[in-house]
C-alpha cells in the first residue's frame, strides 16, 4: 500500500473497531446496570413478546391469590355467622320438644313461645347484619358470589361460591312468619265412610308441586269417624314421614274434621281419594296457620320440631357447602403460587441478564476499547513519516 496523507486506512480501521467496541461495551453497561438482557425489543423482538406474556400473567395470578384470600375471608365470615345460627336453632328444638310435653300449662307454653320468638328474632337481626365489604351474606341477597381466581378472562379464572342454602331470612321466617303451613281438611262422617284404597295429598312449596300417596287404607266403611281416619294415617308411613295430622273437634269434644300440617312447611292444596272423590267433604276450607312455629298443643310442637329439624338441615348443608368450598380455595391458592414462582423463573430465564457472562463480554469488550484507543493513536502517527521524506 503506497504512502499517503489524505486517506488514513489504518487510522479508519481501528475507529471503525473502536466504535463497534464502544458500541458493544455500552450495551454490557446497560445489561450489567438494569440487571436486564432485554432492554428494548431490538435486543430479542420474539423474547421480549414472550417475557410480556409471562410477565401478564404472573402479575394477574398475584393478584388472583389475593382475591382467593378475600374469597376465604368471606367464607369464613358467613361460616362463622352460621356457627351461632346453628346454635339458635338448636336451642328453638330443645324448647319444641320441652313444648312438645303435655305437662305443660298453657303459661309455661307463652313462656316457651317467649323465648322462641325472641331467638327467632336475632336470626334475622343475624342475616340483616352480617356482611363484607357491605354485601350482605346471609339475608338471600346475594345468592352466589364469584371470585376472579385466575389471570385470564375465561370461566376457568373464577370460582362461584353459592350462599343460597345460606339464607337465615328465609329460616327466620319460616319459624316466626306463618310458614308452618297447615291446611285444614273437613270431611264429613257421610265421606269419611266411603274412604277406600289410597289417598292422594298434593303439595305446593316454592312454586313446586308435589304429591304424596299413602298405602292402602282398607275398604269403604272401614272409617265411621274422623279419629279412626287419622290414627290410620298416622300409621302410613308415606304420610307420616310428610305431613302430621290432628283432629278438630266442637264445644262438646266430638270430632268434626282432621288438619294435615306438611311437615316441610308447604300448602296442603289438594286431597282426593278414588271412591270418596276429590276435595272430600267440604274440601280444603281450613287457613294458614300464623305465627309459625307453635307450642301451643303438643301436636302443634311435635310439627314444630320437625320444621326446626329441616332448618337445622338445611344450615347444616350450607356449612358443610361453604368448609368445602374454603378447603377449594385455600388449595386455589397454593397452586397459583406455583404457578407464579414457576412463570417468574421462565421469564427471569428469557429477560434476565447472566451477569457473570454478561460481565465476561464486558471485561472482554473493555481491554479491546483499550487496545482499540492505543491503535488508533499509532495509526494517526504513520503520516507523520512523509515529513521525513520532505527534508
Amino acid at each position: 500500500m503506497g504512502l499517503s496523507i489524505n486517506q488514513n486506512i489504518a487510522a479508519v480501521n481501528s475507529y471503525r473497531n473502536l466504535s463497534n467496541t464502544q458500541n458493544d461495551m455500552s450495551k454490557s453497561l446497560e445489561k450489567l446496570s438494569s440487571g436486564f438482557r432485554i432492554n428494548r425489543a431490538a435486543d430479542d423482538a420474539a423474547g421480549l413478546a414472550i417475557s410480556e406474556g409471562l410477565r401478564s400473567q404472573v402479575g394477574g395470578l398475584k393478584v388472583a391469590a389475593r382475591n382467593a384470600q378475600d374469597g376465604i375471608s368471606v367464607v369464613q365470615t358467613a361460616e362463622g355467622a352460621l356457627t351461632e345460627v346453628h346454635a339458635i336453632l338448636q336451642r328453638v328444638r330443645d324448647l319444641a320438644v320441652q313444648g312438645a310435653n303435655d305437662s305443660n300449662n298453657d303459661k309455661a307454653r307463652a313462656n316457651i313461645k317467649t323465648e322462641s320468638d325472641s331467638l327467632v328474632s336475632e336470626l334475622d337481626r343475624i342475616a340483616k347484619s352480617t356482611n363484607f365489604n357491605g354485601t350482605n351474606l346471609l339475608d338471600g341477597s346475594a345468592p352466589s358470589l364469584k371470585f376472579q381466581v385466575g389471570a385470564d378472562g375465561d370461566a376457568n379464572s373464577q370460582i362461584a361460591v353459592s350462599l343460597s342454602g345460606a339464607n337465615v331470612s328465609a329460616i327466620s321466617q319460616n319459624l316466626s312468619g306463618g310458614n308452618l303451613q297447615t291446611t285444614g281438611t273437613s270431611f264429613a262422617i257421610a265421606d269419611i265412610a266411603t274412604v277406600a284404597g289410597v289417598m292422594n295429598f298434593t303439595t305446593e312449596k316454592d312454586g313446586v308441586k308435589s304429591t304424596i300417596t299413602t298405602g292402602d287404607l282398607g275398604t269403604a266403611g272401614s272409617y265411621d269417624s274422623v279419629e279412626k281416619l287419622a290414627e290410620a294415617l298416622r300409621k302410613d308411613q308415606a304420610f307420616a314421614s310428610n305431613f302430621t295430622v290432628s283432629v278438630n273437634k266442637d264445644a262438646n269434644g266430638a270430632g268434626t274434621g282432621i288438619t294435615v300440617s306438611a311437615i316441610n312447611g308447604g300448602t296442603l292444596t289438594n286431597v282426593d281419594n278414588a271412591t270418596a272423590g276429590t276435595g272430600l267433604g267440604a274440601g280444603l276450607a281450613g287457613t294458614a296457620l300464623t305465627g309459625g312455629i307453635k307450642f301451643d298443643t303438643a301436636e302443634n310442637a311435635q310439627a314444630s320440631i320437625k320444621l326446626i329439624d329441616s332448618e337445622i338441615e338445611k344450615v347444616s348443608t350450607a356449612r358443610a357447602e361453604l368448609g368445602a368450598n374454603q378447603n377449594r380455595l385455600e388449595h386455589t391458592i397454593k397452586n397459583i403460587n406455583v404457578a407464579v414462582e414457576n412463570l417468574s423463573a421462565s421469564e427471569s430465564r428469557i429477560r434476565d441478564t447472566d451477569m457473570a457472562d454478561e460481565m465476561v463480554n464486558f471485561t472482554k469488550n473493555q481491554i479491546l476499547s483499550q487496545a482499540g484507543t492505543a491503535m488508533l493513536a499509532q495509526a494517526n502517527q504513520i503520516p507523520q513519516g512523509v515529513l521525513s521524506l520532505l527534508r
